[in-house]
């Protein structure tokens, strides 16, 4: 492990998306460890392990296998030792629903997957460079939704 390295933890079930995110911090300039956790009950297993070092940075996939990214931010907001994780929800939904659901249940961005692998590096190096704690201050509906322009 990276000395002062962020600590980027991706829960997200799909094997592709999976490799395509660490090819994507493999590019990017700023020092990384990345950790994946492949289902909801895994990310909160991981999470819950006090062994583990808590991520800087979650992405959370909406839809995923024995405990949904929706039941998982619930859960983690109502647990003291994790309710000040930053979490990327990282979905390929852009359903308003799910938009306004997880920035009430306190998500910090909303991130639609991209398709191709260059917005992807941009939509990362945007997320870990972001100054968190100045951000979600002023956190509203309008800058919850990541656009690139």
């Amino acid at each position: 492990m990276q000395k002062n390295a962020l600590n980027i933890l991706l829960a997200d079930d799909d094997e592709d998306d999976r490799l395509f995110f660490k090819d994507a911090f493999e590019e990017i300039k700023i020092q990384t460890n990345v950790e994946f956790v492949h289902d909801g009950m895994q990310l909160m297993d991981h999470l819950l392990n006090s062994d583990n070092k808590l991520p800087d940075i979650l992405f959370l996939d909406l839809n995923m296998p024995k405990k949904t990214g929706k039941e998982c931010l619930i859960e983690i907001k109502k647990t003291e030792h994790l309710k000040n994780i930053i979490i990327a929800i990282y979905s390929t939904s852009s359903s308003e629903e799910d938009i306004e659901d997880t920035f009430i249940q306190g998500a910090n961005i909303y991130i639609k997957k991209p398709s191709d692998f260059n917005t992807l590096k941009k939509i990362i190096n945007e997320v870990v460079t972001v100054n968190w704690h100045y951000h979600t201050s002023g956190l509203n509906r309008d800058n919850f939704l990541l656009r690139l322009k």
